[in-house]
């Protein structure tokens, strides 16, 4: 019998979600349904309601849901009570629903399928948003040498640099305190680059060999990693790799199988190549 699952978001039109787990199931033979629907923050818990009364296993859940979602789960594994959102939510043997939050371990694995170390490295983090406090327990897992927060409001750096300070010591600062500063490894988790405007970034910041990894993803390389790339930056990628697996590590706590990342990343780069170039 062919196991039904979905993500909800608002919109959910462009969510590659479809696609990614398509490929997925094929490449691993599991029997699978996955659609896409748009539901409105307002209207999540009955949309999940009547998915998982006509059989649904499980839901992945992209903006602006995460936060229904996160009220809706019945179990909450650790990662997401500390994100405060969850991304997925799986129905378990005894009827239940457990949320999870899947980003921040896709942005890491995908930085350990790139070949990047994060142990004993200086991180910085742009950002002190949702995104940011969805991937800080996984990065903090990995044991950098440091990690620092930069936000325009120093405040809420200050919040999250509390809130996870039993796994280890988070530096906040506002952007103008970065100056005479260097990072083995820079984070853009803002959106600020699609606005047209970075947060203001000294010419220094990048140490030798630095990487950089901007959690959103474009068919052009982001505003940051053209900053990155003018500014010396060893490595850099956006973040079509985190994309994919965060939803690997969602298709795992549904069907205990891990996919292949790199195949269908592979084919989703080609994929916006081919639109940028039409």
């Amino acid at each position: 019998m062919t196991d039904a699952y979905a993500v909800f978001g608002d919109p959910i039109a462009q969510s590659k979600s479809p696609y990614i787990h398509r490929q997925f199931a094929e490449q691993t033979g599991e029997d699978i349904a996955y659609t896409k629907q748009q539901v409105a923050e307002k209207d999540f818990e009955q949309a999940a309601d009547a998915f998982f009364a006509s059989g649904g296993k499980g839901l992945n859940i992209t903006a602006p849901d995460k936060l229904a979602a996160y009220g809706y789960a019945a179990r909450l594994t650790p990662r997401a009570r500390r994100a405060g959102a969850v991304n997925t939510l799986v129905k378990r043997a005894d009827g239940t629903l457990l949320g999870d939050t899947t980003d921040g371990i896709g942005m890491v694995n995908d930085m350990h399928n790139l070949g990047w170390e994060i142990a004993g490295k200086r991180v910085l983090i742009l950002g002190a948003g949702g995104a940011v406090r969805g991937v800080l327990q996984p990065l903090m897992e990995q044991e950098p040498g440091s990690l620092t927060i930069a936000n325009r409001t120093v405040h809420k750096a200050e919040q999250l640099a509390k809130g996870f300070a039993d796994l280890g010591v988070i530096e906040p600062l506002g952007y103008e305190a970065l100056s005479g500063r260097q990072f083995d490894l820079v984070i853009n988790g803002t959106s600020a680059g699609f606005g047209g405007e970075l947060p203001p970034l000294p010419e220094e910041l990048l140490a030798e060999g630095a990487a950089c990894y901007d959690m959103m993803y474009a068919a052009e390389p982001t505003l940051f990693l053209q900053w990155a790339e003018a500014h010396g930056a060893a490595r850099l990628t956006d973040g079509l790799g985190m994309l994919v697996g965060q939803a690997a590590e969602s298709f795992y706590l549904w069907r205990q199988v891990r996919p292949e990342v790199v195949p269908v990343i592979t084919a989703l780069r080609r994929s916006l190549s081919a639109k940028k170039g039409a």
